[in-house]
């Protein structure tokens, strides 16, 4: 296995770490010390720090591996709201589901009764609705979950609990102006639920209206203590006290604010690129975001306190894209590129609905910002023909506990097999699986719809695309 040792060096980054008289510890590339600087690169370019602040630098290690952005999307700690069982609700619920599936014949008993004039019966028609909703959700069927909450609310329109059901899968989806408008029809019968306030502040946040999101978190935690809401509550007022100094600027599609330290000639600069990334997406995926995204350019100790990410971390989108840009005073190639990966990651998100595998965000994001698989064909291709690679199925969740051996390939077959899929069969392939995705097939049977292909089909076409194509 010496190509392989070879390729994980490749892929995976080596690392300095530079440790702080403070303690704060920063993993970066290529530090070095300049005169009375240390310097270092990231993503946004080359940073540098007073050596006076340094308490020695450590050589060697591997770069730690961080979730995708688009598990972080929106990522906040906040469950649904518990909905009050009727007399009778627990025998409804375990009527409307069991034995692993919905009843719908039981369901549609209780809405003919409900449609016959019972008025019990629209209640129970209500619960049996929303007990199937919540058996979908916990399958990960976000469509078929909000449409069985919706028709929950036909049959009991003024239940907050129904209200804020149907507005938390909207914030599960980031349609956040979708899910306000629930929450008001909610606020209105019921003005001091501390759900609606929590509820309303996520979706004044993912709508970048940190003001209004600060308003409701506190209102919520005035009515009622809850750890989830303070927690949300401190991200915000990190957020909005570093940013009360900063301007802002905006562009068709984005909104930007930045540090009064930052150039003004940058800010436009960055959203004159984001501009261009954007129409390029939007013609590759067919598609484009509904709302304005946010975009924030730190310093990079701002960057390091508000998003309290590794000190390595180039930039983060958290729906919001957060990019540390000291020292630079206009777009380089390389922090185009970040720009244009971590909007990829905005526009996958959204047409997904929060649902597209780690796989597929990692490897479109990179096959958008320019990268190829030619330099680590040989090794994945030996990877999978010895039977060392992981399934795609153990790459759709979270990289956070991958070896760095293992996140360095996870990357790399991440691009080859989105870069198989475009090179093979077109862009249009890519946007039809993220449409099933969106509209809740899971990955691998959108694969079959439209690739007629599954987890292995897609490993075993791409080790021949890269053969293939690189000659190995």
């Amino acid at each position: 296995m010496l190509c392989a040792v070879v390729f994980f060096a490749a892929v995976v980054a080596r690392a300095d770490t530079i440790v702080l008289k403070n303690g704060r510890r920063i993993v970066a590339n290529n530090v070095r010390e300049e005169g009375d600087k240390v310097k270092y690169e990231t993503s946004a370019g080359e940073l540098s720090l007073p050596k006076s602040i340094v308490d020695h630098i450590e050589k060697g290690g591997n770069l730690p591996m961080g979730d995708s952005p688009a598990a972080a999307a929106a990522n906040l700690a906040i469950t649904p709201p518990a909905m009050v069982t009727i007399n009778g609700g627990t025998e409804i619920e375990s009527s409307a589901v069991h034995d692993g599936a919905i009843d719908r014949e039981y369901i549609a008993k209780l809405e003919a009764a409900a449609h016959a004039g019972d008025q019990r019966a629209n209640a129970g028609a209500a619960l049996a609705h929303h007990a199937a909703a919540q058996f979908e959700l916990s399958r990960g069927d976000m469509e078929r979950a909000l449409a069985d909450e919706r028709t929950a609310l036909t049959y009991s329109p003024e239940e907050p609990a129904l209200l804020m059901n149907v507005a938390y899968l909207h914030l599960r989806r980031s349609e956040y102006k979708q899910s306000l408008d629930y929450l008001e029809r909610a606020r209105r019968v019921a003005p001091d639920n501390a759900d609606v306030a929590k509820l309303a502040g996520w979706a004044y946040y993912g709508s970048n209206k940190i003001d209004q999101a600060v308003a409701e978190w506190k209102r919520a935690l005035a009515l009622r203590p809850d750890p989830e809401v303070q927690a949300a509550l401190d991200k915000a007022q990190r957020d909005k006290r570093e940013e009360e100094s900063y301007k802002e600027n905006e562009s068709s599609h984005f909104t930007l604010r930045y540090s009064g330290s930052a150039e003004p000639a940058l800010a436009r600069d960055v959203l004159h690129t984001l501009e261009a990334h954007f129409s390029a997406i939007e013609s590759e995926l067919n598609f484009a975001p509904a709302d304005s995204i946010g975009v924030v350019l730190y310093t990079q100790q701002a960057f390091a306190d508000i998003t309290r990410a590794p000190g390595w971390v180039g930039a983060l989108n958290d729906g919001r894209i957060r990019v540390p840009v000291q020292g630079l005073t206009g777009v380089t190639p390389e922090l185009s590129r970040v720009l244009k990966h971590e909007l990829t990651h905005s526009f996958v998100g959204q047409k997904t609905r929060g649902h597209a595998p780690t796989w597929i965000q990692e490897g479109l994001a990179q096959w958008m910002e320019g990268k190829r698989s030619g330099d680590n064909a040989a090794v994945l291709a030996q990877v999978f023909q010895e039977g060392h690679a992981p399934s795609l199925g153990q790459l759709e969740g979270s990289w956070m506990g991958l070896q760095s051996d293992a996140a360095g390939y996870a990357y790399a077959w991440a691009l080859a097999n989105i870069e198989c899929i475009v090179q093979t069969d077109g862009m249009g392939d890519v946007e039809r699986i993220l449409e099933r995705i969106g509209s809740g097939s899971s990955t691998e049977a959108a694969l079959r719809e439209v690739l007629h292909s599954d987890y292995n089909d897609l490993m075993q076409s791409t080790t021949e695309y890269l053969r293939k194509t690189y000659g190995h």
